[in-house]
């Protein structure tokens, strides 16, 4: 199997129906789960795509994987994440998340916020493995929403190798 071509770009209107598409696909095993449309399958991307950020995932230049981000006073808010069925369990899912870490950092946010029904385990259990820790949970439409929290520790500066720095760097190249 040859190698494919991974990449992220930020979303415009004209993805709408992909990322609409793509949600719908991504969520559509939960139905049977807890018996209702997930809430982002029921969601107005053409009007959300003018209040989030949309980040898009895409494999061979296809639309793989969405993150709905907002950042908010103290935290990156993960509105929405979702990975197509097809390019599921290849580390998608966890390739947006550090793309939220990233994104949260560069705002200099210091943690990640998102919710998520209790039900959709495998989901939980990435977040958890992440560093995600739940901070509350109350019940929805017959169901349990988590909040979800992963705080973040401050960045480590880069330091130069021994012996070598910006002076050396200079007179190495000359």
């Amino acid at each position: 199997m040859p190698p494919h071509f991974v990449a992220f770009r930020t979303a415009t209107a004209a993805d709408v129906p992909a990322i609409r598409s793509l949600v719908r696909a991504a969520y559509a095993k939960w139905i049977p789960v807890i018996g209702r449309e997930p809430r982002p399958m029921l969601a107005d991307y053409s009007e959300a795509i003018h209040d989030f950020r949309f980040d898009l995932l895409t494999v061979d230049g296809q639309v793989a994987g969405v993150l709905q981000t907002c950042p908010c006073a103290d935290h990156l808010w993960i509105e929405n994440l979702a990975v197509h069925p097809h390019h599921q369990r290849r580390g998608h899912g966890q390739s947006l998340l550090i793309l939220a870490e990233q994104l949260a950092r560069h705002a200099e946010l210091d943690a990640l916020r998102l919710l998520t029904n209790a039900a959709f385990k495998s989901n939980v259990a990435l977040y958890e493995k992440l560093g995600y820790e739940i901070e509350q949970s109350e019940s929805f439409m017959g169901g349990t929403t988590l909040y979800m929290t992963r705080r973040l520790t401050p960045s480590i500066p880069i330091r130069a190798a021994h012996g070598w720095n910006n002076e050396t760097r200079t007179t190495a190249r000359a």
